[in-house]
């Protein structure tokens, strides 16, 4: 009985562990998709809908841990650090669309470009 029931916790925690990835994983993939939007559109519409998905899915990630810190604590420097990455893109997301909100689709679209590099040392220190 014993072994049945640890073999039960153990696949639910496994499966826990796959969802949570796949979800950190469908909100990268909506921060490149929606990036990739931001980068190409010059319609403020379409713009401030690509910024705010992005936003919310960089939201979503926060609740989320990579791989490479799976099994260190909510408080350690490594998931702190992740955390101040994800809010120093949402910062940017939240200058991006202050400007296209105020029309000036291109301030929004040149601060952009700044996204690119926060997901590339994101990317060194935590993919």
């Amino acid at each position: 009985m014993r072994k049945h029931v640890i073999a039960m916790l153990s696949a639910s925690l496994l499966f826990t562990s796959v969802s949570a990835l796949a979800d950190l994983e469908k909100d990268m993939d909506t921060l490149k998709e929606n990036l990739s939007t931001v980068k190409k559109t010059s319609d403020a519409g379409e713009l401030k809908q690509a910024l705010t998905a992005m936003r919310q899915a960089a939201q979503d990630a926060k609740g989320q841990t990579p791989e490479t810190l799976e099994g260190k604590a909510e408080d350690s420097a490594e998931v702190k650090d992740y955390h101040a990455h994800l809010d120093k893109l949402i910062s940017q997301i939240d200058l991006s669309l202050k400007k296209v909100e105020a029309g000036d689709v291109a301030g929004a679209k040149a601060e952009a470009a700044n996204f690119e590099q926060t997901r590339n040392e994101s990317h060194k220190k935590f993919r």
